[in-house]
This record gives C-alpha cells, structure tokens and sequence, in this order.
C-alpha cells in the first residue's frame, strides 16, 4: 500500500471522527482484506480472520480517541490485529501458523495472467517464508507483502525499530539459506 493510499486512510478516519459515516466504509474497503489475510495466516480459520478483523474495526467505532495519528491507521489497525490474535491464542492455547500455500486464490495479491509465469517460484518462496520460525516469517511478511516500514513493523510487533532491523536482518539470512537448499532461482 502506498503512503497516499495510508495518508487516505487517516484522512478518512479524521473525517470519521468528525462525522462522516461514509468515511468509515472508506476505510473498511482499503485494510478489510489485507487484515484478513494477515490474521488467517496466524488461525488458519476464515470465518475466525474475517470476526477478528471485524473485531478491529469495532476498536475504532469503540474507542475512536485512542488513534493519536502518530502512525499510519494501517499500523495502528494491525497492531491490534496482532493483540487480537494473541488473545483469540490465549483463549484456545495454542499457537500455529498456517502455510501460506493452502490460502484460498482470493488472497493472492498479484493474480493476474503474468504471474502464472512466477507460480511454481513463488510456491516455493511462500511456503520456505512459512517455514522460518514465527518472528521471522512475520516481520518479512509486514515488511514485504504490507509495505511497512521497520518502525511500523515495531509498532505492530511491539519492538524497537532496530530490533526489527535486526530481526529482518537475520529472517532474511535464513530464507536466502533456506531458499538456496531448495533451488529456489529468482528472476528479476
């Protein structure tokens, strides 16, 4: 997501703020998706994902002050997709992380003609992804497929922006040794 489309998404929450029950829509319609892909991901339920991000959405109807805009809404929305999680965990005790190779075709971001070209490729970077340990597979995934920065990603993980430095550091170490195994070849 582009910073226009994130500047769009505060903007619209201040309209919101400020009454415009139209904005609130606007919002859903740009982090609904993206919110359920990233809570499937952790529960491997979809009707779970969809009840927790909706469960996000309610956070900014419940308590609209608690945004204080001193980071994107995107951040602010996965960071309590992620306390979501971890309390939908508490209450089931567990913890799982699902492979992103049984994901349904609607949570492909890029599904067009061209990227059947990228198919086999792509299988093999996501399900390697899923297999690195759990920090590791989250900040890369944040990073690369929701396009936030390091001190976003510290937001939403509960981290320091250099511990997310590092931790991407060391997550993506891991995959480029992981991916190399499995003869993974990247085109450019």
């Amino acid at each position: 997501m582009s910073r226009v489309e994130e500047n769009k998404g505060t903007d619209s929450y201040c309209r919101y703020l400020e009454g415009d029950t139209g904005a609130f829509d606007e919002i859903i319609h740009l982090y609904k998706k993206g919110l359920i892909v990233f809570i499937y991901r952790y529960v491997g339920d979809l009707d779970v994902a969809e009840d927790l991000s909706e469960d996000c959405f309610v956070e900014l109807i419940v308590h609209p002050r608690k945004y204080k805009m001193k980071s994107g809404l995107k951040t602010y929305l996965y960071g309590i997709a992620h306390n979501k999680i971890k309390e939908y965990f508490r209450r089931k005790k567990i913890i799982s992380f699902v492979h992103l190779e049984s994901e349904n075709v609607i949570f492909s971001y890029d599904n067009t003609g061209d990227d059947l070209l990228k198919s086999e490729n792509e299988r093999m970077l996501r399900r390697t992804l899923s297999e690195l340990p759990k920090e590791y597979n989250e900040v890369l995934y944040l990073h690369y497929f929701e396009d936030l920065s390091y001190e976003e990603i510290g937001k939403v993980m509960g981290k320091k922006p250099k511990q997310v430095y590092n931790l991407a550091a060391r997550a993506k170490k891991k995959l480029k040794e992981k991916l190399e195994r499995s003869g993974y070849r990247h085109e450019e």
